[in-house]
């Protein structure tokens, strides 16, 4: 059990930016670590949802509301997908050959492309909040959409060739098999089944769309790039939550 735990306090130290009391680093955890990712998600989805709740509560205009939400995910992560989205995001609108891509996947610098689709994301996901709070439906749905990309997040590693040069890929895979697989996806059935036990048909619609949104931004850049890394894994987590966001939007209005 004391390793059960290890491998979850590792994948929450590693994937949000809650302070921890200490860290704790076992190396015979590392094939524990993604199979938590999606547990990580759900803590992250309580707290958003939490938010949403306290917010509502306060009466705060719904501008205010819209803005703390929007951001919110990217901050309880540190930004830490939001970071592969760019990078991912520069690389494929660099339209270059592949070693070129691959090396401004790696660049430290942010190019003008990343700052384009930071503002656009931005844009977008004020939008979809500011719709699912303005129709007044439930706000629910987005529990269920932080754990339903992250399961296709640990899929994608898990299950794909990983790039030669991604350290993170290769770290986490390596001791991994067949009923790491089997734990992540029936997580991911489980969080679609209970979107739509507590959210209804816009609960189901928001996990489906979350997991369509991850599949296609994945399959773009798995093409193009020739494999997966922490920052495609990223980049599909990013759009795929705001596809979830943007179907629960829409259904709220309906």
């Amino acid at each position: 059990m004391k390793r059960y735990f290890k491998g979850f306090y590792m994948s929450l130290g590693m994937f949000c930016a809650i302070p921890l009391p200490r860290r704790q680093w076992d190396d015979s955890c590392l094939d524990l670590v993604l199979c938590f990712f999606p547990l990580v998600g759900l803590l992250l989805g309580l707290l958003w949802r939490g938010l949403a709740w306290l917010l509502a509560l306060s009466g705060i205009h719904i501008m205010l509301a819209t803005a703390a939400l929007a951001v919110a995910p990217f901050l309880l992560t540190g930004f830490l997908h939001l970071d592969g989205y760019m990078d991912t995001g520069d690389a494929l609108l660099s339209r270059r050959p592949l070693e070129e891509k691959l090396r401004i996947l790696k660049d430290p610098h942010t190019g003008a492309f990343a700052v384009v689709l930071a503002a656009v994301l931005f844009i977008l996901q004020f939008a979809a909040v500011y719709a699912a709070l303005d129709a007044g439906g439930s706000f629910t749905p987005v529990v269920f959409i932080a754990v339903v990309s992250r399961c296709c997040a640990s899929l994608a590693i898990l299950c794909l060739q990983v790039m030669p040069q991604s350290g993170y890929g290769n770290m986490f895979k390596g001791s991994t098999g067949a009923p790491h697989k089997a734990f992540v996806g029936a997580l991911a059935v489980a969080a679609t089944g209970a979107s739509y036990v507590f959210g209804g048909r816009t609960g189901l619609t928001a996990a489906l769309a979350t997991a369509a949104g991850f599949t296609w931004a994945m399959t773009r850049a798995y093409k193009e790039l020739k494999g997966v890394s922490g920052d495609l894994t990223g980049f599909a987590l990013t759009i795929g939550e705001w596809c979830g966001l943007a179907a629960m939007a829409v259904l709220n209005g309906r």
